[in-house]
């Protein structure tokens, strides 16, 4: 059994069919069986291809500077504050390895398609660097591909992991000037598929097996997963409203919002089938990592740094490093996880292991494929995977989800329109 060191508060969302999703809604740029705003899309919907949806990163030197520009476009950032965060990428030769991880999940997503016989392209699209969505979007006008289905590189409810996507695919069709030429849908947030938490069970497992052949016994060890810190005021918007009451409240989730408790929950269940086989209990707790922006302003804490420092107080020895909240290694898991964490683990004598990340895993590369044919089928939701009690997730986002109030109302595109 596992024992976790902090709660999975919360509740799972209400139905998104009350009187707040209200008659006549429209989901901008969808197809006709996304349009009026159902919260699992149970037609089949003839795609002519997939929309990889990546987040971009520099492949060179030069690229640096102007990537980070454009990450932070509009906050009046000067650039000798962006050499501060642009060292991580300059340690790795100003190349981050999230594009490459994107070439190779897109070939195995076409390999996975193949072997299924489902005739889908895969164009890829990515938010802040080359080839942007922009160009994405006009490649599939050039070949005719008018129905998209989008299928974003990160799996959690919040602004920057899923609303953001959505305002920039809005922004790609006013940008291209190919609304109402192109339709656009989005699968559903993918946090507690099978496929993307098996590759964490296995990991958890091989790395807790590898511990006790070194002679670490279950009291010395505690495994942190770890995902990106958030502004708390976003973290409480995170996840839909079910009641205009609640569109400036935590959502019935808890402090951290959607964001938080999807990924207690998952930790929950990661370690609970990592551990199905053993009568050991293992201590976990959730931490936070990459935190940004003034120190004034409040983040979900602690710190994976910080946690580790407390650790060897309470008879801890070695730690078991998850990167719950990312799809493969790119910089923020090189850096701030395989560098930073690991050696505050070190400095505080205790042994650390970091477990892969999805990447390219078969399993999540099946499971991706799951997601894509429960639209293309018209999957019913009574009949989709979800290893926690908050799946599955919505197909079209609720009215509100995941707002950003600093920024005010954008458009965003697979979501109710206000």
């Amino acid at each position: 059994m596992a024992a976790h060191n902090l709660g999975t508060a919360g509740r799972k969302p209400a139905p998104a069919t009350d009187a707040f999703c209200a008659s006549g809604a429209r989901v901008p740029g969808a197809t006709p069986a996304a349009q009026s705003g159902p919260a699992h899309v149970e037609q089949p919907v003839a795609y002519d291809a997939i929309l990889l949806a990546g987040f971009g990163g520099p492949e060179g030197q030069d690229d640096v500077i102007p990537f980070l520009r454009n990450v932070t476009g509009g906050r009046g950032i000067p650039d000798e504050r962006l050499e501060e965060v642009a060292h991580h990428y300059r340690h790795f030769g100003g190349i981050s390895p999230i594009n490459q991880q994107n070439r190779d999940l897109r070939a195995a997503l076409e390999a996975e398609l193949a072997a299924r016989g489902v005739d889908l392209p895969v164009l890829w699209g990515n938010r802040n660097w080359d080839p942007y969505l922009n160009d994405a979007l006009v490649e599939a006008e050039g070949r005719g591909l008018r129905r998209l289905l989008t299928l974003a590189t990160s799996a959690y409810s919040s602004y920057s992991s899923c609303r953001q996507y959505r305002e920039d695919l809005a922004d790609a069709l006013q940008d291209t000037g190919l609304g109402g030429v192109i339709e656009i849908d989005k699968v559903r947030q993918f946090f507690d598929h099978p496929g993307f938490v098996q590759p964490f069970v296995e990991g958890v497992r091989d790395a807790l097996a590898a511990y006790e052949r070194a002679g670490y016994g279950p009291g010395e060890v505690e495994v942190l997963f770890a995902t990106h810190s958030i502004p708390t005021t976003d973290a409480l918007r995170s996840g839909p409203a079910v009641s205009a009451d609640e569109l400036d409240a935590d959502r019935g989730f808890g402090g951290g919002g959607a964001y938080a408790a999807q990924h207690a929950a998952v930790a929950e269940a990661v370690m609970r089938d990592a551990t199905a086989d053993r009568d050991d209990t293992y201590t976990w707790q959730l931490v936070y990592q990459s935190r940004s922006g003034p120190a004034t302003q409040p983040w979900l804490e602690p710190d994976v740094n910080d946690a580790i420092a407390l650790l060897p107080a309470r008879g801890i020895k070695a730690v078991i490093i998850v990167p719950l909240g990312f799809m493969s290694d790119h910089m923020e898991v090189l850096w701030d996880l395989d560098n930073e964490a690991v050696e505050t683990s070190a400095e505080h004598g205790l042994q650390a292991v970091r477990v892969p990340t999805p990447g390219t895993h078969p399993a999540f590369v099946s499971g991706l494929v799951d997601l894509v044919m429960e639209r293309v089928t018209g999957t019913p939701a009574s009949d989709r995977p979800a290893v926690t009690e908050y799946g599955p997730w919505y197909d079209v986002c609720r009215p509100g989800c995941c707002q950003n109030v600093r920024r005010g109302f954008q458009p965003a595109l697979s979501g109710i329109a206000p």
